[in-house]
C-alpha cells in the first residue's frame, strides 16, 4: 500500500475509481490535523512543505485555529494494487458555517464523522450527522485524538455507536497528530463509501458547490460533474442565468490548483472562464455545454437565511463605494453572506448586512478590513420582527428606525431551536439559564450516564449576544450549543426610543422585550451622560417607549463664574448677575442643539466596545 503519483496529467478518471467523501465534525475536533496527514500519507504534499492547517487557506482560519472555508482537495491512493482517486473535502465545525458544510455534501456519496476521544460527540457534530444523514450518505465513525491521556475511546464508541447505528468496534480510531489509523481509514473509505454515478455519453451536468475571487484571474468556479464531460476550451451555459462563457483553464485541485484535458464524471474539479462578474457565478447553479446541453437543472441548496442583523459602516463615508465592491467580492465567496443599502442620520451610508450568527458577523467584519482595507463600524446585532398593526397591515422590521407609527396588535419575533449536551451534572444551571431567556424546554435524553442532551425553544434575540458565553461559563466550558430555526412566537416587545432634549435620536432606539426595557433604558441613558460632552446648557437623556418615560439622566451645564468679577458687595448685585446668567441659559436652550461627536455614537453602537454591556434585545 503505497502512495501513487499524481492524476493531474490524465485524461479522465473511471468512476469506479472515483470515491468522494468530506470530513464533518465539531469545532476543534481535528478535522483540519487529520486532512494534512492525509495530504502528507497519500504523497500529494512534500514534508519540506508541508505546514499546519495546510488546507486552511486565509490568516483569521490559522489565528484562530478554526476552518471557515470548506477546501476540497484530490488525494491518490492504492489498495490492493489498484488505483483510486480519493475527493475530500474539509469542512467548518461551528454552527455559523453550517451552509458551507451543507454545500460541501451535496458534493459528495460519503462522510467521515469525527470526534475527539477525550470529548465525546457535541451539539454541532450531532447536526452535521442528521445533515449527512438527510442527503443519504454513508457514515464513516471515527474517533480522533486517541493519544491524549484524557482519552477514552471505549466509552466514546460505545456513544457513537449508539448515535450511528453500528457495533462499537465498527468505530475506527484514529490519530490526526501522529498519523496512527490514517491509513486503516483511507482503506475504509475506498471499501464503504460508493462510487459516484451518472451518464458518461449524456449532455455535461456540473454542480457550482463554491466559488472565489481572484484578482488576477477573475471569478474561480468550483464544480463536481454529475453527467458528461467539460474539456478546455469547450463553450458552456448557466442554466439559471443561460449566460455562456469559454472554458479557459479546468482542472483539479491536488492540493495546488493543475490544469487537466477535462473533468468526467463524478470528479470534482476547478473553471476559469474569465469573468470578472462576481455574479455570474452562482452557487448551487448548474452548468451544462452551451450547444446540445441538458434540459432538466440539478437540484440546487436551499437559500440561507440571515439569523442576525448588523449595520456596517465606512468610518470615512468617501470609502462607501470601496465597501460596496468589497461586499460584492464576499459575497461570491460567502453565499450566505446577504445587504442591502441604509442610511443612518448618525452614521451616514452604509449596508444593512444580514448573517447566520454573531461569529459570522465578527468574520465578516475581519475579512472586509484585512482584505479589502477598510475602516468600518458594526452596529449592534438584532433580529427580523414582524409587527401586525390594528388594521390588518404587516410591517418586516430588521431595523429599529424602520418601527411602524400608530396602533400595534401583535409582534412576532423569531425562535430557534437549540440542543445543548453538557455533562448531567449541570442540569439545573443550564435549566435556570435558559428559563431566564423566555426558554421552553421541549425534551431531555441521556447520551450516556453522565451526558445530556437538552432541547429548548429560544427567541433568537436572546441568544445572539452573550448566551453562548454564559453557557460556557455556567458549565466550565463542557457545554456545547447547537441551533437551527424554528419559525416566530407572538411577544411582548417594545420599542425604546432615547431622547436627546426631548428628540429622539434613531441610532439609538432598540426593540426590546417589555421586562428588559427599563434595564435597557437605564444602561444607555448612562451610558450616553458619559459619552456625550457637556454643553452651556443643561441636557436630559431620557429613555422612552412611545410617550412614557422609563429612565433618565442629564448632562450638567458648564458654568460660567459670573461672579468671579465681584469682590464683596451687595448680595442684590449677584443675584441680578446670576439671574441675567439664567435667562441666557434658558434662551440657548430653546435654541441650541445637542451635537453627538461621532466617537460618541461609535462607543455607544459599537459591538466591540458593548462587550460588557450588550443590550438584551
Amino acid at each position: 500500500m503505497t502512495p501513487i503519483s499524481s492524476f493531474a496529467d490524465t485524461t479522465f478518471t473511471d468512476p469506479s475509481r472515483i470515491r468522494n467523501f468530506c470530513i464533518i465534525a465539531h469545532i476543534d475536533h481535528g478535522k483540519s490535523t487529520l486532512a494534512d496527514r492525509m495530504l502528507q500519507l497519500t504523497g500529494v504534499v512534500e514534508e519540506r512543505a508541508m505546514r499546519a492547517q495546510y488546507l486552511d487557506r486565509m490568516d483569521i482560519e490559522r489565528e484562530r485555529g478554526i476552518t471557515i472555508k470548506a477546501q476540497n482537495v484530490r488525494l491518490p491512493w492504492e489498495v490492493d494494487g489498484e488505483e483510486y482517486v480519493l475527493h475530500l473535502i474539509d469542512t467548518p465545525g461551528h454552527v455559523d458555517f453550517t451552509y458551507e458544510v451543507s454545500r460541501a455534501l451535496e458534493a459528495c456519496e460519503g462522510a467521515i464523522l469525527l470526534v475527539d476521544a477525550a470529548q465525546g460527540i457535541e451539539a454541532q457534530t450531532l447536526a452535521n450527522l442528521y445533515l449527512a444523514m438527510d442527503k443519504e450518505l454513508t457514515i464513516i465513525p471515527v474517533l480522533n485524538k486517541i493519544d491524549l491521556p484524557a482519552a477514552d475511546p471505549d466509552r466514546y464508541a460505545a456513544e457513537l455507536a449508539h448515535i450511528v447505528g453500528c457495533e462499537p468496534e465498527d468505530v475506527l480510531r484514529v490519530s490526526g497528530k501522529t498519523g496512527v489509523g490514517v491509513p486503516e481509514l483511507l482503506n475504509e473509505a475506498v471499501r464503504v463509501v460508493p462510487p459516484p454515478v451518472g451518464k458518461d455519453d449524456a449532455p455535461a451536468r456540473a454542480m457550482i458547490f463554491d466559488s472565489v475571487y481572484d484578482t488576477y484571474r477573475g471569478v474561480v468556479t468550483y464544480v463536481r460533474v454529475v453527467d458528461g464531460k467539460l474539456t478546455p476550451r469547450q463553450k458552456i451555459k448557466m442554466m439559471s442565468t443561460g449566460a455562456t462563457h469559454e472554458l479557459l483553464e479546468i482542472g483539479i485541485v491536488s492540493p495546488e490548483p493543475k490544469p487537466t484535458r477535462g473533468l468526467g464524471v463524478g470528479e470534482v474539479g476547478y473553471l476559469i472562464t474569465g469573468v470578472k462578474d462576481v455574479r455570474q457565478s452562482k452557487v448551487g447553479d448548474t452548468i451544462t455545454s452551451a450547444r446540445d446541453g441538458a434540459t432538466e437543472a440539478l437540484t440546487g441548496y436551499r437559500e440561507p437565511r440571515p439569523m442576525v442583523y448588523s449595520g456596517l459602516y465606512p468610518v470615512d463615508g468617501s470609502d462607501y463605494p470601496n465597501l460596496r465592491d468589497a461586499l460584492d467580492k464576499l459575497q461570491l465567496n460567502d453565499a450566505a453572506l446577504t445587504y442591502v443599502p441604509e442610511t443612518s442620520v448618525a452614521l451616514g451610508f452604509g449596508f444593512r448586512c444580514g448573517f447566520l450568527g454573531l461569529l459570522h458577523m465578527e468574520i465578516t467584519r475581519e475579512r472586509l478590513e484585512r482584505e479589502f482595507g477598510l475602516d468600518l463600524i458594526s452596529t449592534a446585532p438584532n433580529v427580523i420582527y414582524r409587527v401586525v398593526m390594528e388594521d390588518g397591515t404587516e410591517h418586516v422590521v430588521t431595523n429599529p428606525s424602520y418601527w411602524p407609527e400608530g396602533k400595534v396588535k401583535e409582534i412576532y419575533e423569531p425562535v430557534t431551536k437549540c440542543t445543548v449536551i453538557a455533562p448531567s451534572e449541570f442540569i439545573g444551571t443550564i435549566m435556570e439559564l435558559c428559563q431566564a431567556r423566555r426558554g421552553e424546554l421541549l425534551g431531555m435524553d441521556y447520551l450516556s450516564e453522565t451526558r445530556v442532551e437538552m432541547r429548548y425553544t429560544l427567541p433568537m434575540a436572546e441568544i445572539i449576544f452573550d448566551f453562548f458565553d454564559s453557557l460556557k461559563s455556567r458549565t466550565r466550558g463542557y457545554a456545547s450549543l447547537d441551533y437551527e430555526e424554528a419559525g416566530e412566537q407572538a411577544a411582548a416587545l417594545v420599542k425604546v426610543d432615547i431622547l436627546l432634549q426631548g428628540e429622539a435620536v434613531d441610532a439609538f432606539s432598540a426593540i426590546v422585550h417589555k421586562d428588559a426595557a427599563q434595564a435597557y433604558g437605564h444602561k444607555m441613558t448612562t451610558k450616553l451622560r458619559e459619552l456625550i460632552p457637556r454643553q452651556q446648557f443643561e441636557v436630559p437623556i431620557q429613555a422612552a417607549i412611545g410617550s412614557k418615560v422609563i429612565a433618565r439622566e442629564n448632562i450638567r451645564a458648564i458654568r460660567k463664574d459670573v461672579l468671579a468679577k465681584c469682590y464683596g458687595g451687595d448680595i442684590s448685585r449677584k443675584r441680578k448677575l446670576l439671574e441675567k446668567q439664567k435667562e441666557g441659559k434658558k434662551r440657548m436652550k430653546t435654541i441650541g442643539r445637542v451635537e453627538v461627536p461621532q466617537e460618541a455614537f461609535v462607543a455607544a453602537l459599537s459591538t466591540d466596545s458593548s462587550a460588557d454591556s450588550k443590550p438584551k434585545k
